[in-house]
This record gives structure tokens, C-alpha cells and sequence, in this order.
């Protein structure tokens, strides 16, 4: 599959067109927009421009509230309830986002609720840019049924991300972002419209049977990561992010990729915390003492280092985007 290779700019505002023409506000545009160049710069591409045709459809059909605009509904010193309004979850991120560096720097720790919200794509894009304020942050979110719960081959579960962050010193964030399932499901929908098998372990079909056709795993279910183990993190997530938030579980939530239906109305959590508080002001040689050690050992590396070399390598030569999806974008933008 041959890629073209796009200055950052210039992706994002053919992105940002994209969504201008498929009724969504500009201020929400610009957020996606943001978001989903940061994926596809950082080698996260079943969560970058593959993106776009499906939330420009929900937009369109009135799925995803294109003019929505997120607003806090409950909050005190240290915790904030974020409605989406059914809107793109990037903006009522972003507005979680700004409540939990001013608390957290204020009161040590704090908490966000995010619900009736959608597809959140990266998850450790958001508390990334937390530790770039010198914050440690963890989220969660669900999303719709896509895993079976261990020993089952219903879906009930999302594939439920979850990312942590932390500041470092003279160096940028360490940032550890896990999908629940084996694989994230972007990855099979990315397959499936270049018209590409996957590798067997990835996901089953409707029947239970392990399958390498990425259409057969979206009508199936993913399989979770670590067996037994990563099955009862996804439920930990789902407790989290749903039932905390108020929101929908994955068995209830419509498709992120489908422009048909009932807002997903899924939800996300996160957690900031002020490092140096809590630490007595030693958090930051501590963690490079550990850092050093992970490293002083032939073969190890720091989670991350792919994704900073490919952002690295983004900035010299343009984002890499498949000739196919590079397309159906010029579609969009008309």
C-alpha cells in the first residue's frame, strides 16, 4: 500500500475542512482536527485520518452533535462532571483538561467525568500533554461492544484504553497508552478498508472461531490482551469510565463507526496528580534513578520511544498517509 507524505499544517486543515463540511463548528473542527493529526503523526493510525469519513458521516446523519459545546455540570475543589453534549469527545476533553491543571496544582490531585461523549482516539495524547505541564495522568475510557468477557465470544466490553503520563526531566513525557484488546480495533477497521488480512490472535468471528478477515473480526469480537488478566482490566476500566461517568457501557453504545443510530454516549475519566506533593519534592530523581535502571540493560527501552521517533521523523519528511485514505479525505474536503 503506497503513502504519501503531508506537512503537518497541511493535513490538519484539509482534516479541518473535512469537518467544516459536514456541520460541525469551528471551534470543535479545530479540536478533532488537532487530535486526530497527532494521531496519524504518531504512527496511530487506526485512530488518525481513518477517522474522518466515519465522524464526518456522523455529523452529517446527526449521531455526533457537530455544534455541541461541552459544559461543566458538577464540580468542587478537586473534581469536575464534563457533559459532551453528545459532541466529538475532543472539546469536553480539552475543558477537563484545563479544570484539572488548575485544581490539581492548587489541591494535589483531581478528577474529571466526561459522559455523552464518543470515540476519544489516543488516549495517551490527553494526559500527555498533562505531563507536559508537569503533571502525572492517568484516563480511562469505554467505548462499544467489541470484547467478550473471558471464556464468553459475546461482545459486552469496549476495547477500553487506558494511559498513563508522567513528567520527566530534560526529556520529554514518559507515556504508557494500552489498548485492553490484543490489538486496538482501529487497526482491524484500517485492514478492513484497505482490503487486508490481519494476523490470527487478533480477534474471533460471530461464531467464536479465530479468523484473519478484519470483517469477520468487527462482526465478531476482540480478543483481550493477556487472557483472563486483561479481561478483568477491561471490566475494571468499564466500571471506571462508565459507571462513574453515568454513561453508556459498551453493550449499550451504538458504533463509532456507523453514522446510523443513537448517540455511543460513552464516557472517560481521568486523574491528574501534582508529582512533587505528593513526593515531597523528589518525585523527579526518583523516577529517573528507576528510568536508568530500565535502561542500563542490553535490549530495553522506555514505552513511547517508537512514537516519539515517528513524530521525530514526521517533522523532516511530512506525515505518512495510504494513497487510499489520502482520497477519501479529498473527498470530504470537496
Amino acid at each position: 500500500m503506497s503513502n504519501i507524505f503531508i506537512p503537518r499544517h497541511e493535513l490538519e486543515n484539509l482534516i479541518l475542512s473535512a469537518f467544516l463540511n459536514s456541520d460541525v463548528s469551528e471551534t470543535n473542527a479545530a479540536s478533532v482536527a488537532a487530535a486526530l493529526t497527532q494521531a496519524q503523526m504518531d504512527g496511530q493510525v487506526g485512530h488518525g485520518v481513518s477517522r474522518v469519513a466515519s465522524y464526518c458521516a456522523q455529523s452529517r446523519s446527526g449521531k455526533v452533535q457537530g455544534h455541541a459545546k461541552p459544559h461543566i455540570i458538577a464540580e468542587t475543589a478537586s473534581a469536575v462532571r464534563v457533559d459532551a453534549g453528545y459532541g466529538f469527545a475532543f472539546p469536553a476533553i480539552d475543558l477537563a483538561l484545563h479544570e484539572l491543571r488548575n485544581k490539581a496544582k492548587s489541591m494535589g490531585i483531581a478528577a474529571a467525568a466526561v459522559f455523552r461523549s464518543h470515540h476519544f482516539g489516543v488516549a495517551g495524547w490527553h494526559v500527555e500533554r498533562l505531563a507536559q505541564q508537569g503533571l502525572i495522568g492517568l484516563v480511562v475510557g469505554n467505548s462499544p461492544a467489541a470484547i467478550a468477557p473471558f471464556g464468553g465470544f459475546k461482545p459486552i466490553f469496549g476495547t477500553n484504553p487506558i494511559a498513563f503520563a508522567t513528567p520527566r526531566i530534560d526529556a520529554e513525557p514518559l507515556v504508557i497508552d494500552l489498548s485492553l484488546s490484543e490489538v486496538a480495533r482501529g487497526k482491524v477497521m484500517v485492514a478492513a478498508k484497505e482490503g487486508r488480512t490481519i494476523p490470527e490472535g487478533w480477534g474471533l468471528d460471530r461464531d467464536g472461531r479465530p479468523t484473519t478477515d478484519p470483517n469477520a473480526v468487527l462482526d465478531g469480537s476482540m480478543l483481550p490482551m493477556g487472557g483472563a488478566k486483561g479481561a478483568a482490566l477491561v471490566l475494571m476500566v468499564e466500571i471506571l469510565a462508565a459507571a462513574l461517568s453515568g454513561s453508556n457501557f459498551g453493550f449499550e453504545a451504538s458504533s463509532f463507526f456507523e453514522a446510523e443510530g443513537e448517540p455511543p454516549a460513552v464516557g472517560q475519566t481521568l486523574i491528574c496528580i501534582e508529582p512533587e506533593l505528593f513526593s515531597g519534592g523528589c518525585f523527579s530523581q526518583r523516577l529517573e534513578l528507576l528510568l536508568t535502571q530500565l535502561l542500563d540493560q542490553d535490549g530495553t527501552r522506555l514505552p513511547g520511544t517508537r512514537r516519539l521517533n515517528l513524530r521525530e521523523q514526521a517533522e523532516i519528511d511530512g506525515i505518512a498517509v495510504s494513497q487510499v485514505l489520502f482520497d477519501e479525505l479529498n473527498q470530504l474536503v470537496g
